[in-house]
């Protein structure tokens, strides 16, 4: 007969506990702490007692209620006694908290804990509030549950602040905190939003690996020290975020706002293929994320940003907004980039169709394109606050695109950013003349700014069978002039003079199209496009022809061997 499986005793803290109210399951208890003299905790502590612990409490004092349950009423009894007379502010000497479980909301609003603040382990299963609060001396969230809103905004930590492992179940609030020491948020989940908007982080953060379901908001934050952010969130905010040392984002899921951040010393943000690792060397669990389509990392904006030590390394820039970015020919670009494309069908405008070279552009000039009258589908329109930046704006942001990548010798990202560049100048109506786009419009219908290999090619097969027609039609007499020689023979014999002179070549009258005629035509084209007579006899019209294709011609042969070479190099 199999003997059932044993039961697996709960183990017991390793302080003195109450152990109130033990059942089979659960055969320890009440955890929490024995108030000193009594063998009970502030919870179960009979009221006769338990008014005299409270009573003999003062402004400053040492607590120790760990593993106790706090309801309300009995946390604001407790407040009510340490509560300084003159700032009205609740004031704590060493407070130990850990494993303490506070039901209902939970004030410790404009709190002073004037030494160790303990409250590891700790579960709020009500709205946390610690807003305003002073942590003069190391502060323990490790491992702490927060099951409602958790309120740490204008708080100060003025020694080290830890938060390692903690779990956030509702939206959690720093705002305009403090933390002047090491802080530590490794290993945190956050199921809702995290703000930390303008909150001062002036030593050394370690930020992760963190887990945010939500929108993590570091706007207006400042970090004073090096610091390496291991963030998997939908959303990352770092407007006007300050970075005054190194700094490294290495991120999963993440739509990054980076407009008008600023650093003066370099800055990594780097797309994790892999899930992040914890300290333990398990990759995080991402359960918050998991209804996400992919851990793709796209760039939302990088406006006013000063790019000079910028590196981004995996990141999707389709979205991305550039203008008003500030050396952004120093960004530098590692791994996979990607960028949005032109619409890869073809269209029809009013009775032609339209077909867009495919190459890299900017999310901007898509915005652009959509907005114009006649745009074609496949643009993507300007998401909410977005630019409504031209091509007078774009045109620079493309430059400095390429020469970026060129200066890293990336050909082909270079090539499709000098075509954008090229293509915004010729849309530019505001600081270009009419003769400047008439060229480039020139430029980029016959080879595609030097980079369209077969446009190039088909507008030479067209002019040199264009010239072979009108040989063949105009340019080639109707017969080969014959040589005629003519002289006298002086009177009583001697030695006799020729002239020897040529019929001048006849215009074409019948037969014109001819193989024969096609054969000689070809011929004389040939020679023109390497810029060589064929010395062929030709009519008046025929010569004036040949030193057109002579001139054409070869332009666009130098044309097709630019884009040929480019190409190439591509």
């Amino acid at each position: 007969m199999p003997h059932p499986s044993p039961v697996t005793s709960p183990t017991p803290p390793a302080w003195p506990h109450c152990a109130h109210n033990p059942t089979p399951d659960d055969s320890v208890g009440c955890r929490g702490i024995h108030v000193p003299g009594h063998t009970a905790c502030l919870a179960h502590l009979a009221d006769p007692d338990r008014d005299t612990y409270l009573s003999g409490l003062v402004p400053g004092s040492d607590i120790d209620h760990r593993g106790t349950t706090f309801t309300e009423p009995l946390l604001n009894d407790l407040l009510a006694t340490v509560r300084d007379s003159e700032s009205g502010r609740p004031t704590f000497g060493n407070a130990r908290f850990e494993s303490a479980t506070f039901t209902g909301d939970t004030n410790f609003e404009s709190a002073i804990f004037a030494g160790y603040a303990g409250f590891s382990e700790t579960t709020f299963t009500g709205r946390a509030w610690f807003g305003k609060a002073t942590f003069a001396d190391t502060a323990e969230f490790e491992e702490a549950t927060f099951t409602g809103y958790a309120w740490f905004a204008g708080t100060r930590f003025t020694g080290s602040a830890e938060f390692g492992e903690a779990t956030f179940t509702g939206d959690a609030w720093f705002g305009k905190a403090t933390f002047e020491r090491d802080t530590e948020f490794g290993m945190v989940t956050f199921a809702g939003n995290a703000r930390f908007h303008s909150t001062a982080f002036k030593q050394t953060a370690s930020f992760g690996p963190l887990e945010c379901a939500g929108r993590l908001q570091l706007s207006g934050a400042v970090f004073g020290g090096p610091v390496t952010l291991l963030i998997s969130a939908r959303r990352l905010e770092c407007r006007r975020t300050r970075w005054s040392a190194t700094a490294e984002l290495r991120l999963r899921y993440a739509t990054v706002d980076f407009a008008q951040a600023v650093f003066e010393y370099p800055l990594m943000i780097t797309a994790e293929a892999s899930p992040l690792a914890l300290n333990n060397g398990q990759p995080m669990a991402e359960q918050a994320l998991a209804g996400s389509p992919d851990a793709t990392v796209r760039m939302a904006s990088m406006r006013g940003v000063d790019a000079a030590h910028l590196v981004l390394a995996d990141v999707d820039l389709s979205q991305c907004l550039f203008t008003g970015t500030v050396h952004l020919d120093q960004l530098r670009l590692e791994g996979t980039c990607t960028f949005d494309k032109v619409p890869a069908h073809t269209s029809w405008r009013h009775w032609h169709p339209v077909r867009f070279t495919q190459r890299h552009t900017l999310a901007e000039e898509h915005h652009w394109r959509a907005r114009q009258p006649a745009a074609v589908p496949g643009w993507n329109r300007a998401v909410f606050n977005a630019s409504r930046a031209g091509p007078a704006q774009l045109a620079p942001v493309y430059r400095a695109l390429r020469k970026s990548y060129e200066d890293s010798k990336n050909e082909p990202g270079a090539a499709d950013f000098y075509y954008g560049e090229m293509e915004m100048r010729r849309h530019d109506q505001t600081s270009s003349t009419r003769t400047e786009r008439g060229l480039l419009h020139g430029y980029w219908l016959l080879s595609g700014y030097g980079l369209r290999a077969s446009r190039a090619l088909g507008w030479l097969a067209a002019a040199m069978l264009t010239t072979i027609v009108l040989l063949m039609g105009f340019g080639l007499p109707q017969d080969e002039p014959k040589q005629e020689a003519t002289g006298k023979v002086p009177p009583g014999g001697g030695m006799v003079t020729f002239e020897i002179d040529k019929d001048h070549p006849q215009n074409p009258t019948k037969d014109r199209f001819t193989g024969e005629r096609f054969e000689k035509a070809l011929n004389v084209t040939l020679n023109s496009v390497v810029f060589r007579s064929s010395g062929q006899d030709l009519t008046t019209a025929g010569t004036y022809i040949e030193m057109a294709s002579r001139v054409t011609e070869p332009i666009l042969l130098g044309l097709a061997v630019l884009a040929v070479r480019n190409r190439v190099k591509r």
